[in-house]
C-alpha cells in the first residue's frame, strides 16, 4: 500500500484520505526530508552543440594517419620497365650474329641454315647472321676455313683482305697477317682484292702477301692439307710458316738470328710435334730446341 502512496505522493496524486494515512506511516518522514533536500539540488547546465563539437574533435584525432603508397601502381610502372628491356634485350640479341671460333690447336664444324658446311682451322672465327640467312648468304671470317657451299643464291665471304663469292662450291679461304689466299676445289670462285676481281676455277688459286699478289701452284688435292693434318707451303714466307706451327701446337715459338722472310716450300706434321719441326728446319738449314712452358726456339746453325 505504501509503495502505490509514495508514488502518487510524489506525484501529488494522492487524496485528502490518502495522505492522511501516508503521513501516518513511519516512512513519510524520511521520504519527506529526501525531497526536501533533491528540492534544492541543481543539476550542470547541458550544451548539446558543444558537446558534439568536443565529440567530432575526439574522432578526427584518434584517426590513424593514412600514407598512400599506392603499391599497384608501382608494381606496374615496374613491371612495364621490365617489358620494354626484355623486348629490348630480345630484339638486340636476334639482331646479334652467329659467331664461332677456335683457340689454339682446335677444329671446329659449322653448319649453316641452308646446310652449307664450314670446318674452321685453328685460331679462326667465322660469323653470320641467322636471321638474315635467307636474304643474304654472307660469312665474315678471320682466319683460316673450308667451305662447302650448298647450291643457291650468291654465297660472300669477307675477310679484311677481300671478298670471295660463289653460287655453290668448295673452296679454301685463308687471311693471316697480310696474307690471303683462296684456293678452289670444286666449281668457280669470284675473288675481290683491291677492288680487282679475279675468277678461280677449281684446281687453282689466288694469292697475295702483304698487298702483292703472287703466282700459285694448283693444288693437287680435293682438300686443304691442314683437313688432313698436316700444313703444306709453296714459297710463303717463314715467317707464316711459324706462326701456323705456333696455332696447330698451341706453343711459343721465338727466332734467334733467322732471316723469317725467306720462302719456305714444304709440309709439316699437325699431329707429331717432333716430326713438325724437323720439317720445318731441315729445308731452311736452322737449329730448334724446345724448352719448358711449350716454348720452341729456332736459331741459326752458328747461334750459341
Amino acid at each position: 500500500m505504501q509503495e502505490n502512496y509514495l508514488a502518487k505522493w510524489l506525484n501529488n496524486e494522492l487524496s485528502e484520505e490518502e495522505l492522511a494515512e501516508f503521513k501516518k506511516s513511519a516512512e513519510y518522514a524520511s521520504y519527506q526530508r529526501l525531497k526536501e533536500v533533491s528540492s534544492t539540488l541543481e543539476a550542470p547546465k547541458f550544451d548539446a552543440d558543444q558537446v558534439w563539437a568536443s565529440l567530432k574533435n575526439k574522432r578526427e584525432s584518434s584517426k590513424s594517419k593514412v600514407v598512400q603508397l599506392r603499391p599497384f601502381t608501382k608494381l606496374m610502372r615496374v613491371a612495364a620497365a621490365i617489358a620494354v628491356i626484355a623486348v629490348a634485350s630480345i630484339f638486340y640479341l636476334n639482331s646479334l650474329d652467329e659467331t664461332i671460333s677456335t683457340q689454339y690447336a682446335e677444329r671446329a664444324e659449322v653448319i649453316l641454315p641452308d646446310a652449307s658446311e664450314i670446318v674452321l682451322n685453328a685460331d679462326s672465327e667465322v660469323s653470320y647472321s641467322k636471321k638474315k640467312w635467307d636474304k643474304k648468304r654472307n660469312v665474315s671470317l678471320k682466319g683460316e676455313a673450308f667451305f662447302k657451299v650448298a647450291k643457291g643464291k650468291r654465297f660472300t665471304v669477307t675477310t679484311p683482305e677481300g671478298t670471295v663469292a660463289v653460287l655453290g662450291t668448295q673452296f679454301n679461304v685463308e687471311n693471316r697477317k697480310g696474307l690471303f689466299e683462296v684456293t678452289c676445289f670444286e666449281g668457280l670462285v669470284s675473288v675481290t682484292f683491291q677492288n680487282k676481281e679475279f675468277k678461280v676455277p677449281a684446281g687453282s688459286s689466288f694469292l697475295a702477301i702483304n698487298g702483292e699478289v703472287r703466282p700459285t701452284i694448283a693444288p693437287t688435292t680435293t682438300l686443304p692439307y691442314w683437313m688432313n693434318n698436316e700444313s703444306n707451303f709453296k714459297s710463303i714466307p717463314l715467317s707464316y710458316v711459324l706462326d701456323e706451327f705456333e696455332r696447330q701446337y698451341n706453343v711459343t715459338v721465338e727466332v734467334k738470328d733467322i732471316d723469317t722472310t725467306q720462302l719456305f716450300t714444304g709440309t709439316f706434321s699437325n699431329t707429331d710435334i717432333d716430326l713438325a719441326l724437323e720439317s720445318i728446319s731441315v729445308p731452311v738449314n736452322i737449329q730448334f730446341k724446345k724448352l719448358d712452358g711449350n716454348k720452341v726456339v729456332f736459331y741459326a746453325e752458328e747461334t750459341p
